[in-house]
């Protein structure tokens, strides 16, 4: 029988598809520390982000031959040196991306109208507060018509562009692999339509965007003082790619000389993160790493997993 460790979790209906098909499912989670000694006792190993599997794990791998990503980075994976080994390595790119792009959206909606600052403030003030706070946010902003700049254009930054197009916002989209896309948008009265956006440089989308989104792949840090200085005065910056994207302590410093206005952060540096300037900054929208974390995602995420293993050859 396949044996298959699910070490973060596994959606309860993907679950219950592979134990009718025969397979064997553990989701119970076994500590990183233990892994090496329990690893061979299966044949599939499932993961999401928690899980590291790296070099000293893979080497003691001899019965594992199957590697799965719940989600779309395989960053916390060795792919090479798995691969290397004969094991093979796949994720779920597709499952999280409406997901994640209507997290980016909810970040840019909430701080364009102050929404995470005044919700802080309200409990606290009578009715004299209660007119001062009124007054205070009541300078908000559209997003229409404002450009919307994307470094990485990948399936993510592509549900995510057309949440903004069909907001009336412009796209700019710089991508290491650039070609012309195409983006069918659908629109509720059931008219579909075409918008084809061409790749941009980096340096147009920091120089001219209103507000910047990250979708790169990797931990690389794709956001540092010089891009800082070449942004817009007053811009705003959404992360919910990959923790190290942004340095933290110099979009700190942006955020409090006014160059960048706000910022909307779902991924750390250090997870959980202990940035407490970050996560208590007035002009900070915070969430805890929960892109994917919807039940259509983790739905969508458990439907492919099941069809990955069910078409592995063992």
């Amino acid at each position: 029988m396949i044996r298959i460790l699910a070490n973060d979790g596994m959606e309860a209906s993907a679950k219950a598809d592979l134990m009718k098909a025969g397979y064997e499912v553990h989701d119970i989670k076994i500590p990183q520390d233990e892994l090496p000694t329990n690893i061979n006792e299966f044949d599939v190993l499932t993961v999401r982000s928690a899980t590291k599997v790296r070099k000293p794990l893979i080497d003691v791998m001899t019965r594992t031959k199957l590697v799965i990503r719940g989600g779309v980075g395989l960053d916390n994976i060795d792919v090479d040196h798995a691969q290397a080994k004969g094991i093979t390595v796949s994720n779920t790119p597709l499952a999280s991306s409406q997901s994640v792009a209507e997290l980016v959206f909810a970040h840019l909606f909430g701080l364009v109208r102050f929404l995470p600052q005044s919700n802080r403030e309200m409990p606290l003030h009578g009715d004299e507060e209660f007119k001062m706070l009124k007054e205070k946010f009541s300078k908000g902003s559209e997003l229409k018509g404002k450009t919307l700049g994307f470094i990485g254009f990948g399936n993510i930054g592509q549900a995510t562009a057309k949440i903004a197009l069909g907001c009336g916002m412009d796209v700019l989209a710089y991508d290491l692999y650039p070609r012309e896309w195409v983006l069918e948008l659908t629109f509720m009265n059931g008219i579909k339509t075409s918008v084809p956006v061409r790749p941009s440089s980096k340096e147009d989308v920091i120089n001219k965007s209103d507000f910047i989104t990250i979708h790169s792949a990797g931990s690389a840090q794709v956001i540092s003082q010089n891009e800082f200085a070449m942004m817009k005065d007053g811009v705003g910056i959404i992360n919910c790619a990959r923790g190290g994207a942004i340095k933290e302590s110099e979009l700190i410093d942006a955020l409090d000389t006014g160059k960048v206005a706000y910022a909307g952060i779902d991924v750390y540096e250090e997870e959980p993160t202990k940035n407490i300037t970050l996560l208590q900054h007035p002009r900070v929208s915070s969430t805890p790493h929960i892109g994917a974390s919807t039940r259509e995602a983790q739905e969508r995420i458990g439907r492919e997993v099941v069809d990955i293993i069910k078409k592995f050859k063992f």
